[in-house]
């Protein structure tokens, strides 16, 4: 019985850290607790985020948000769903940040969206000052937790998150390239008329304009797309992804995306949680990988309990290179306009 439930127990021991978590496969600790999740920001992404956390019951959920009331109000709707979805998962609302303490995995979904007039430049700035805010009180708070970042400018707000918190660098990653392969991935089944689920689509760099889908490393079943239609509608598909949140603010009107970006939140603390060792694109912080020194970019990650484990270097083709170096370009000036915030 005891050999039983030894096997039945993860030990997750990350580097640089002084912590043994002991896991069963319901997600609790070894003292009985369950792993803690907490989300800072309950906006759409944020709550709908705590949603698919709590049914998959991967933990219990701190939602956190400087609206008074408006956490409280959404933790509790929540719970009041448990019975009617069957899940234990505890919800608590906060405004607080002493309520984060502990946490296991933290998402930040925290920040504005850019509102007409605005400009990139103070986009930039206000969501900078939020973002240092909300880290600085994780290293209080949650010292040894795992960072996901989802605010946008996304590559420069992981940045902002993992010099402020002064976590090692694979602690700290950014949703990114799980959102947009997905988005891939959808494009590629509607026009195919296939199943998502033969799907494994590859996106690279920035999250945004310069994003670098590879349609050579995008399979259904094994077979390159490239095998199953012709260039000029893998362009088209490769154009939608790269426009995809875009196209969505542009029919919702006064709104966006949080549906899928709140799946790809899910699908990435959950591998965190598991220890699944899932090789998932990511917003990884680079030092000389792809020839990048200092910065956060999309790359392929093995992604684990310690966070970001081994990043994927791909054997890229010249063309795909260029566009991987232009969109770190990108990144790379707007990390030098962040560090003139300071």
């Amino acid at each position: 019985m005891l050999n039983m439930a030894l096997r039945d127990l993860k030990i997750a021991l990350c580097q640089n850290t002084n912590i043994i978590i002991f896991r069963t496969p319901n997600n609790t600790k070894s003292g009985g607790t369950m792993t803690k999740i907490t989300i800072i920001g309950a906006g759409a992404v944020g709550a709908t985020a705590a949603q698919r956390i709590a049914e998959k019951e991967l933990g219990d959920v701190v939602l956190t948000d400087i609206v008074e009331g408006l956490p409280q109000g959404k933790a509790l709707d929540l719970l009041e769903a448990g019975p009617l979805f069957g899940y234990d998962s505890k919800i608590t609302g906060t405004n607080d940040y002493k309520d984060i303490e502990g946490s296991d995995v933290v998402v930040i979904t925290a920040g504005i969206a850019r509102k007409p007039g605005m400009t990139r430049e103070d986009l930039l700035k206000i969501n900078t000052n939020i973002i240092r805010e909300v880290s600085q009180n994780i290293a209080k708070y949650a010292p040894d937790s795992i960072i996901i970042t989802v605010t946008n400018p996304l590559d420069l707000m992981t940045y902002v998150a993992m010099k402020t918190t002064g976590f090692e660098p694979g602690r700290v990653f950014g949703m990114s390239g799980v959102l947009d392969s997905g988005r891939f991935a959808s494009f590629i089944a509607m026009e195919l008329n296939c199943s998502v689920r033969d799907i494994s689509a590859m996106v690279l760099g920035g999250h945004g304009d310069t994003m670098v889908p590879l349609p050579r490393f995008t399979t259904i079943s094994g077979v390159p797309v490239t095998e199953l239609m012709p260039e000029d509608t893998i362009r088209r598909l490769v154009d939608r992804t790269v426009n995809g949140g875009a196209e969505i603010v542009s029919l919702l009107k006064t709104g966006s995306a949080f549906y899928a970006p709140s799946a790809a939140v899910t699908n990435m603390v959950e591998t965190v949680v598991k220890d699944t060792k899932r090789i998932l694109p990511v917003c990884a912080y680079l030092n000389g990988e792809y020839g990048k020194k200092d910065i956060y970019l999309g790359v392929p990650v093995k992604l684990g309990r310690c966070g970001v484990e081994e990043i994927i270097e791909l054997k890229l083709t010249a063309e795909e290179k260029k566009a991987l170096d232009s969109s770190a370009e990108a990144v790379m000036a707007g990390i030098a306009s962040v560090n003139a915030l300071r």
